[in-house]
């Protein structure tokens, strides 16, 4: 079991115009290849001009695997396109975790 935590920052007063991009554009064609994530929102407390997202994969190969298709797929690259165009992020950190050996998921985790 692998997770994929996904940390972006974008400029001050953008937020919602970049979750909207992705929203119109970009979650469904992700959801297509990834599954749904399990979680994906804003950050309410600490660096409030942020946003995570919380994928599941069954190991490293599985992640390249989809993440392979994906960008594979014209609709998600017009998307990254987009994205980049309106330049709202500024940063993105990248977090791959391994559960605990002692961790199982409950009813809402995966």
């Amino acid at each position: 079991m692998l997770f994929d935590l996904r940390t972006y920052r974008v400029r001050p007063g953008t937020l919602t115009a970049q979750l909207e991009i992705y929203a119109r554009e970009g979650y469904a064609v992700q959801c297509r290849y990834l599954g749904a994530p399990i979680f994906y929102g804003t950050v309410e407390t600490g660096d409030v001009n942020a946003y995570v997202h919380l994928w599941h994969f069954e190991d490293a190969a599985d992640r390249e695997r989809k993440r392979m298709a994906l960008y594979s797929d014209q609709a998600w690259l017009q998307y990254r396109q987009r994205s980049a165009e309106a330049a709202y992020q500024i940063e993105q950190t990248n977090t791959l975790l391994r559960p605990a050996p002692f961790w199982r998921p409950g009813p809402s985790a995966g």
